[in-house]
Order: structure tokens, then sequence, then C-alpha cells
């Protein structure tokens, strides 16, 4: 829920910024961003108890999650930069994954 209001938010400011074309890499981006951080809580989250080894093997699947973002906005840059322009997209990944990864703590709870 809070991912999709930030997505929204997010997506308002880019479109403040840099006009309609910041719409879709907005809400693509910011939907992705939420999308994976949410999926990084949920591979934590059964092992926030678990030994530190186990704990910090579901933590790299979720760092690697990330990561994989970075690699989709690689690609989607590069394939249609018309699409989706550099800025505005790295900024919707970061202005949704960025706050929600401070957040973190709280959903994991």
């Amino acid at each position: 829920m809070f991912g999709a209001a930030l997505t929204a938010g997010v997506t308002a400011i880019l479109s403040a910024f840099w006009g309609p074309s910041a719409i879709v890499p907005g809400v693509v981006f910011g939907t992705l961003a939420a999308l994976i951080q949410y999926g990084a809580v949920a591979a934590v989250r059964p092992a926030r108890d678990a030994p530190f080894s186990e704990f910090v093997s579901r933590w790299g699947w979720g760092m690697a999650l990330r990561s994989g973002g970075i690699v989709v906005f690689l690609v989607a840059v590069l394939v249609d930069r018309d699409l989706f322009p550099p800025v505005p997209t790295a900024f919707a990944y970061l202005g949704v994954l960025i706050p929600l990864l401070f957040m973190e703590m709280r959903f994991l709870k």
C-alpha cells in the first residue's frame, strides 16, 4: 500500500519536472521498485529469528533482487531511451526503493 502511494507521489513529482514523458517510467519503475522491495522483505521475514547464516543468505537474495532491478533499468534505457529516459527512470526506481528500504525494519515486524 505504501509502495503504491510512494509510486504515485514520485510519478507526480517526475511529471512536474520532466513533463508527460516521465509518467511511464515513473509508474513502471516505481511499481518495479515496490515489488522488488516487498519481495526482499518476504525473503528475509522467515529468517529474522533464524541463525545468522540463514538470515544473511536470505538478505543476500534481497540484495540480488535489488541489483536485478538495476539490470532491468539498464536494459530498458538501452532498448528504448525515448520511453525510458535515463534520469527520470533512475529517479523513479531509486525514489521508491530507497524510502522503502529505510522502512524495511517496520515491514519485518
